[in-house]
């Protein structure tokens, strides 16, 4: 196992660190007690104590994981209160056993003697638990940021991916040839706006940056370029319909999100049939969340060779991307369209520029 594992593995990392402080911790107080020349019984009270204190923090560590989404001032207190309330626990058990095994049943004659080195106890437990913050704010950095690398690094190869597809010969000459043929029909005006379309895609392309969020009405009008350029090979073939809730207009979206989706749509449902087919993009938003869907009536999943593919690289690219970006807050789903086709359903959460 190598370190990146070993520190992913949150519980087995704990547990090791928890049982190493305070084997440290009971080496030191037998030090202490053994250039003291204490009794032999003394050191029995250490061992024990020592283990009531490591049973206090497993229950400290329940206690800060329900803590840990509050407030900070709620989580601080949270932390004296539980410190103290355990300190005393401790430190009237480790007075008691020192009474009984070393001093042989004495008892102090008032009530504040049995939680007497009380702030001893205390101030270990404040250091335990400033070590448990300190580790666990640490690895929770190092997760975000492994996340972002994650998530730049799949942006960034959304992106290389969407130019590799515009600037595949394949593409490029089914579109430019189209472009002639409307040119050879003398229909000039549709072919000077199709080669506008192209350009406008290309550059959008090559100018935005994978990594930033545009509101989906800015996404929309991108994706209607690219639309444009597929109505020149398709014509009537392609029909496209749209449902976008006005709220759903301003959410913040990843940048290129519905290219790959639509591109799979294209190639899976509308070019194998002759008659084509129709897309229909719909968003709307729900309970704080956005919830885009993209639904075609092509063959579907499963239907022999034709079928669309669940699998695509276009389709694992933006579901790696939406986990990274927005983890568990995040969902992709794959479903039958009625009457025939696919239908796939992305939500996350709700955003505006002003959030």
């Amino acid at each position: 196992m190598n370190l990146d594992q070993f520190v992913r593995d949150r519980s087995r990392l704990f547990w090791i660190l928890n049982f190493a402080g305070w084997t440290g911790y009971t080496l030191a107080a037998w030090l202490g007690a053994f250039a003291h020349e204490k009794p032999e019984s003394y050191f029995a009270v250490i061992f024990v104590s020592a283990i009531v204190g490591l049973v206090i923090t497993i229950f400290l560590r329940l206690i800060y994981g329900e803590l840990w989404n509050r407030s900070p001032l709620a989580l601080a207190l949270g932390m004296l209160v539980a410190c103290y309330v355990f300190s005393i626990g401790w430190i009237l058990l480790h007075n008691i056993m020192y009474w009984d095994w070393v001093k042989h049943g004495w008892r102090p004659e008032g009530l504040m003697g049995y939680i007497g080195g009380i702030l001893g106890r205390f101030y270990v437990l404040l250091c335990w638990s400033g070590l448990y913050f300190g580790i666990k704010y640490y690895l929770q950095l190092q997760e975000q940021t492994q996340q972002t690398l994650k998530a730049t690094s799949a942006a960034h190869q959304a992106q290389l991916k969407m130019l590799r597809y515009q600037l595949n010969p394949h593409f490029l000459f089914n579109t430019l040839n189209a472009i002639s043929t409307l040119i050879l029909d003398g229909a000039n005006e549709t072919a000077n706006r199709a080669v506008s379309r192209l350009s406008d895609f290309l550059r959008y392309t090559l100018d935005n940056d994978p990594m930033s969020r545009v509101t989906l009405g800015s996404e929309l009008a991108a994706i209607d370029l690219y639309l444009e350029i597929e109505k020149v090979r398709f014509g009537d073939r392609l029909v496209i319909e749209k449902s976008i809730e006005a709220k759903a207009q301003d959410a913040l979206v990843p940048s290129l999100i519905l290219q790959p989706m639509i591109e799979n749509a294209i190639k899976y449902a509308i070019t194998p049939s002759e008659e084509g087919g129709t897309l229909r993009i719909s968003a709307r938003v729900q309970q704080q969340t956005l919830i885009l869907q993209l639904s075609d009536t092509g063959p579907g999943l499963g239907n022999g060779n034709n079928g669309q593919k669940s699998s695509g690289v276009g389709l694992k690219n933006t579901r790696e991307r939406l986990q990274q970006l927005y983890g568990d807050n995040q969902a992709f789903t794959l479903a039958p369209n009625e009457p025939t086709g696919l239908r796939i359903t992305i939500n996350f959460p709700y955003e505006v520029e002003n959030d």
